[in-house]
């Protein structure tokens, strides 16, 4: 669970260049995780690998929040990032997913989706590492993205 103490670390990975690629304006996206630490629909978490805080992963239900609507009830939605740049490109992306949505299937949601931007060809691939396929283009208030979807078994 996101605490306002994790709020600066979260800041510093915002404004690495690989996450702000994506996310975009890092006041603004920080801002916005300030706003949803009250958001009860919004499960805010720090990631740790080998014990070390190192990214940042978000779920919601998609009728909460309107961009991926029309998915059966119960599912969730994620976005994720890894902040520590040593820590890119090592397979972790995958890893921390999986273990992301046992938890959430575990909690009973019967899909996982998220909607990478189209261009964001290593996301993309984590998520296929992790399971989830594409299923179709779509438009959401920050632009194109691929919807996503993994199902629980």
């Amino acid at each position: 669970m996101v605490t306002p103490d994790d709020l600066p670390q979260i800041a510093g990975w915002l404004r690495e260049p690989h996450v702000a690629r994506w996310w975009g304006d890092p006041d603004q996206q920080l801002a916005s995780i300030r706003e949803d630490l009250s958001e009860p629909r919004m499960a805010l978490s720090i990631v740790s690998i080998d014990g070390r805080p190192s990214g940042y992963v978000q779920a919601y239900g998609p009728f909460d929040f309107g961009a991926l609507e029309g998915q059966p009830a119960g599912s969730k939605g994620i976005d994720q990032f890894i902040g520590a740049p040593d820590l890119v490109g090592k397979g972790h992306g995958p890893a921390l997913t999986e273990v992301f949505v046992a938890t959430l299937f575990a909690a009973g949601a019967p899909r996982v989706v998220t909607d990478p931007h189209p261009d964001n060809a290593v996301a993309i691939r984590a998520y296929e590492m992790a399971g989830f396929r594409r299923e179709r283009l779509i438009h959401t208030e920050d632009g194109p993205a691929v919807l996503m979807a993994r199902d629980r078994a």
